[in-house]
């Protein structure tokens, strides 16, 4: 083995992006909280009077819109950085031949 070849280099991609199903994985659980606080608010209309039931009446009809549009939204796919890494210096003792 000559002595002079340079150490191979080594990429991390600890950079890189989620993937698409851990961004929709995301995006889903983000509705169902939403439509879940949708059900409480349908509880409370049930429960309450005066101002209180009004809110959570309004909470009720407009959560499916932001619902969806918040479960739709895609997160902009941001270009990873792969920066080379120097791997560490093989230190075994080799038979010379």
């Amino acid at each position: 083995m000559g002595h002079g070849k340079q150490p191979p280099v080594v990429h991390t991609v600890t950079s890189a992006t989620t993937s698409s199903s851990d961004d929709q994985s995301a995006r889903m659980k983000r509705y169902l909280t939403m439509m879940g606080l949708r059900v409480v608010c349908f509880g409370v209309v049930f429960v309450t009077t005066g101002w209180l039931r009004w809110v959570a009446i309004i909470a009720a009809v407009a959560l499916p819109y932001f619902a969806v549009v918040i479960a739709n939204a895609v997160r902009p796919s941001q270009v990873g950085q792969i920066t080379p890494v120097s791997p560490e210096q093989d230190r075994t003792r080799q038979l010379d031949q």
